[in-house]
This record gives structure tokens, sequence and C-alpha cells, in this order.
């Protein structure tokens, strides 16, 4: 990649870094799963034992962030943890790790295809997104999932040409899933990448041994500090807490079926507070939502992928890498879900969401190469919509001050409610 290619990847991080970080503390409180998370990890510092439903690496990771920022001076502090904590001590790594996300993606798709112009479109449109964004700004565990999943994918796709990186990848796989179960997609993706192309020989150990000892030495603290229950007692504990979850609005209104996440039928509201200047309602809200323009396009752009990938095979013609890589990793990311009876949430979809992102950048960057006029004016509007529709909706993003029509005016379904 050029310097100039290199330079823009990182201003494009620098935008990704100022969002997230900007007016963090804002909501001085616990939103949504932070009443969970911020809490758990804060039983790490002060040695309160707990049972974790999930594997452990995302709370360890808050509790370091809390650790580290106890140091630093704050005027937002609550004791809504367990602990007098600020409110930036439970957020700010998470908004930093996020932040990497877009360059990884970046990587992936230059990796990929070897275009400059597609690792920075892919780059962009995940610093556009903002699911990724909303759950980069509070103590939320999917960020981590994300990273250290496609982290792991990258760092196998550079092994192909340095083999020493092959362990890394295996640690990051491993760790995806010491964040959460659902982290396996990730695995399961390469494994599928694998078998059909054919592009690895003897992956067992990097993608079954490596992964399996990280994911199994990450949970030796957490057993450390909670000794009331052994490894296979926790995990059976684990089991029995998801398969005791309804999936019914009664249950939790957000909940939503794996197949609404493609069209983002059902956001989540994780945070809704009102307050009144002079005569005027002003609503503070942050939405657990993607941009929708950019979202739609995603979905048809994975969709666009896989009619290309039928037609090649009806006419017995080989699939490229890049399109077996996206569509083994989008299904492997997102078909398991039809097997979960438990309430689902729009936030599990990020895993697959961001392999149709990648599919939309890869047709963005070849309608912009196209030596037709109309195709290169096509891929700058879509582009242009999607900067717009991102900027329209940033501020339930970032909880900015909303007065109820233009509140409702971001409402674009009637489900968004």
């Amino acid at each position: 990649m050029s310097k100039s290619g290199v330079l823009l990847l990182i201003l494009i991080w620098l935008l990704a870094l100022a969002l997230r970080f900007w007016g963090l503390s804002r909501f001085n409180t616990l939103v949504f799963d932070e009443v969970y998370n911020a809490k758990l990890a804060n039983s790490y510092l002060i040695g309160e034992e707990f049972l974790n439903a999930h594997p452990p690496l995302s709370r360890y990771l808050i509790a370091m962030g809390m650790w580290i920022a106890s140091f630093l001076p704050s005027d937002s502090v609550n004791d809504l943890t367990g602990s007098l904590r600020s409110t930036f001590s439970y957020r700010w790594l998470n908004a930093l790790m996020g932040s990497f996300i877009p360059l990884v993606v970046g990587a992936i798709a230059y990796e990929l295809s070897g275009r400059q112009r597609q690792a920075i479109l892919a780059a962009i449109l995940v610093s556009l997104d903002g699911l990724f964004l909303v759950e980069s700004r509070y103590a939320l565990n999917n960020i981590y999932l994300v990273l250290f999943g496609l982290l792991g994918q990258l760092l196998l796709l550079w092994g192909l040409k340095r083999p020493r990186l092959l362990i890394a990848a295996g640690v990051s796989l491993g760790s995806a899933i010491a964040v959460k179960w659902n982290g396996l997609g990730f695995l399961l993706g390469m494994f599928l990448v694998s078998l059909v192309s054919r592009k690895w020989k003897n992956l067992g150990m990097y993608l079954g041994i490596v992964p399996l000892i990280t994911y199994v030495f990450l949970w030796i603290p957490h057993l450390i500090m909670n000794s009331r229950y052994n490894f296979g007692e926790v995990h059976h504990n684990i089991v029995n807490f998801h398969s005791s979850i309804g999936n019914t609005a009664t249950v939790h209104p957000y909940c939503s079926s794996w197949y609404s996440w493609i069209v983002m039928w059902r956001p989540v509201a994780y945070f809704y507070e009102t307050t009144q200047i002079a005569t005027e309602k002003i609503i503070y809200v942050v939405y657990g939502t993607g941009n929708p323009l950019l979202w739609w396009f995603a979905s048809g752009s994975i969709l666009i992928v896989l009619i290309d990938a039928l037609l090649k095979l009806t006419n017995q013609q080989k699939l490229s890498f890049t399109s077996t890589y996206l569509l083994c990793n989008y299904s492997a990311n997102l078909l398991p879900w039809m097997l979960v009876s438990r309430c689902l949430f729009l936030y599990h979809y990020m895993s697959a969401y961001v392999f149709a992102l990648l599919a939309l950048a890869s047709i963005l960057d070849t309608l912009l190469a196209s030596p037709h006029k109309p195709a290169k004016q096509l891929a700058k509007v879509g582009i242009i919509l999607i900067i717009s529709t991102f900027i329209f909706w940033l501020p339930i993003y970032l909880g900015l001050p909303l007065s109820q029509s233009q509140y409702e005016q971001r409402l674009l379904l009637p489900n968004w409610i």
C-alpha cells in the first residue's frame, strides 16, 4: 500500500477514534448491558465472587480499563458498579479497541483484493456504521468479539505467506471465543474457507488446538478468583442460563429473529431519557442500530455475491477466493443462529454484518473502476447517501438532544420504536 493510502487509513482511524471518545462520559449511569459488564468487571477488582453468563475475557479487559482509569482525575463518577468509579473508566478501553476495527477490516480487504481503494472503502464503511459506533462507546462485549475474530482471520490470511503468524491467529480466534461462544463463527468460517478453497493444509493445530488452549487458559484467572465452581461446572451453568431464557416480548421487548437482522427490522434502544426545556420536550436516546442505507446496501451486496457464486457453480466455473471467503464467513456467523431458541438481538448480527460490508466495498470499488461513467456515478451517489444518512442518524448514536419531531423523523420503520 502506498504512503498516501496508509495516511488515509490513519485519518479514518482518527475519525473513528474521535467519534468513539467524544462525550464518552455522557449519561453518568449504566447503559444497557453495562449493568452486567461493568458490575462484573468491578467484581474482579474488589474480589467479589460471581457466576459469569459468558466467558470472561471482555470483563477482564473492562476491569483493566477501570483499574488504569482509577489513577486519572474525573468529574463524572458513580457507585453503580459496586465501587465509586468514573463513567469514563468502564468505557474508554472499549472505545479505543473499537476504533481499530475499521483498520483491521481495511487490511482484510487489501489482503483479499490487493487494491488500495477497496481497503480504504472498507475501512470507511465500517467507520460510518452506527451499531459498531454505539457498541464501542459503552462497556459492552461485542466489540471485543468482532475485533479478536477479525484479527485472527487477518493473521490467518497473512499466514499464507508468513507461517509464523499462524499461532498468533489461533490465539486471537481463541480470544474471540473467550468473549462469547458465538466467536466460534469466525473459526467455523475459516474452516469452511480452507475446505472450499483448499488454500490451506494441516491447519488443525492453528484452527483447533491453539484456540482451545487459549480459551482454557483465559478462564484460569476467573476460576482462581471464583473458586465455587470448577471449569466443567461453570460451563454447565452457562448452558443452563442461556437455555432458560425465553424468546417472547415478555422476556425483552427488543427480541428479534435472526432473519430480521438482514433488513434491520428491530433495533435495540440502549438508553432513553427526557427533559423539559421551557415548553419543549427534549429526548436523549441511544439506539443500537446501523446506518440504514449502509445496512441495506450491504445486505444487497452479499446477496449479489451469493447470486454470482450460484451462477458460476451452475456453469461449473471456479469461485474466486474473495467470494468463497465472504460467503463462508457470512454464513458461518449468521446461519447457526437458526438453531438458537433464546431471545436474540440485532447486535448478534455484527459478526456476519462485517462480511456484508466487505462485499459492499468490493462492489463499490468495481463500480468506481468501471470505464462506464454511469457505473462510477452510481458508486459516488451511493457513498454520498451513506455519509448523509450517517450524519442524520448520528444524534441517536451519540445520545445528542433531539426534539420530539426530530426523534420521530429517525424512526424510519414502525418497528423501530
